[in-house]
């Protein structure tokens, strides 16, 4: 017969922690983000108009009930929607890629008893942002931004998802306000004179050498677009770390009820729009149709200062805080309840 002390040793340690595998991590996230985009995307749709209503312009729009009118009664209550397929392709592996990443920094950040502090929270929430505005964010918001303020014009140009992604790649492959080249290199020629080039047989102007072509068109606004979706994830890992493990206390397995994970969501949603949306809002204007004004993220944000003012920083707060704090309730309950269930059909342990 063992001995108590042989059977304490083989027993599992009281009171540690049990870990996410990254894998469950990354099906769960891309579940909820998938689900949650298709929820609350008109909120969305509205702060995006709102931030794209520049004051520099005569203002369209009057608020948000006006933006909400106006958009019914032009393009229907589906013109709320317009823009949501780049969201959907986009949201699901946003969310996989962050999940997957907080969960595989957060394995290795963890203390003996298997549990994470806030402070290292926030590190692995920041890593998490980072990763996913490299990786899906930047492209999937400037297909998005451009879906939408594509709608304010008379003439919407792009059709649908792949017919707009197929014109922005080839639109951003070239400067914006001139003809487009033929041939490459130096014997590359415009197909008609503009007021920067003669349209000699040489393009002599030198501007087509500047932008980048391809894909890279997709990638406007890389910087605000990181800088945001790390402070974001950073600050929403944060106050969910410090909220959970408050709740929880000594015991870091205790269950947390379905209502209590979306209470805790909605105010870590809360607590980033009001830490970034100054970010965000220069990320909107970097990405849209007339991101060609701004030089980089510095000169974009020091024009909105210029032009528009300090509060120019914080159009579309409201919107965007219902948005966000339903968006972050939502994929927090849903991640959870998912991780749960593959907790039963696939044993990680």
């Amino acid at each position: 017969m063992a001995a108590p002390r042989d059977l304490a040793a083989a027993a599992p340690a009281p009171g540690k922690a049990k870990l996410t595998h990254p894998g469950k991590a990354i099906l769960a996230g891309g579940l909820a983000g998938g689900i949650e985009i298709c929820i609350t995307f008109p909120t969305e749709y509205v702060k995006t108009q709102l931030q794209l209503d520049e004051r520099a312009h005569p203002p369209r729009y009057r608020g948000i009930g006006d933006c909400v009118r106006q958009t019914v009664r032009s393009h229907g209550v589906l013109g709320l929607y317009r823009g949501l397929s780049s969201l959907v392709y986009g949201s699901i592996p946003k969310a996989a890629v962050r999940f997957g990443m907080f969960e595989f920094l957060s394995n290795y950040m963890r203390d003996a008893q298997g549990r994470l502090d806030s402070t290292r929270g926030l590190l692995c929430g920041l890593g998490a942002g980072v990763a996913e505005a490299v990786v899906v964010v930047c492209p999937m918001e400037t297909v998005k931004v451009k879906f939408i303020h594509d709608q304010t014009s008379p003439n919407p140009k792009y059709r649908g998802f792949f017919h707009g992604v197929r014109e922005i790649v080839r639109e951003q492959g070239e400067p914006l306000g001139l003809p487009p080249r033929v041939g490459s290199g130096t014997s590359a020629r415009m197909k008609g004179p503009s007021s920067f080039c003669p349209g000699t047989p040489v393009c002599p102007c030198n501007l087509h050498s500047r932008l980048p072509p391809g894909l890279k068109g997709t990638y406007q606004g890389l910087t605000a677009t990181v800088l945001k979706q790390g402070s974001n994830q950073a600050i929403r890992f944060f106050v969910m770390t410090f909220l959970r493990n408050w709740y929880r206390g000594d015991n870091p397995n205790k269950p947390m009820n379905p209502l209590i994970t979306g209470v805790f969501g909605a105010i870590a949603g809360a607590a980033s729009v009001f830490g970034n949306t100054p970010l965000d809002v220069i990320k909107t204007r970097m990405q849209g149709l007339e991101a060609h004004k701004y030089r980089n993220t510095w000169d974009c944000g020091m024009q909105i200062l210029r032009n528009e003012g300090l509060k120019a920083f914080y159009k579309g707060t409201i919107p965007r805080l219902g948005r966000v704090c339903a968006d972050v309730a939502i994929v927090f309950i849903i991640y959870d309840e998912v991780v749960k269930l593959l907790n039963k059909v696939w044993p990680t342990d």
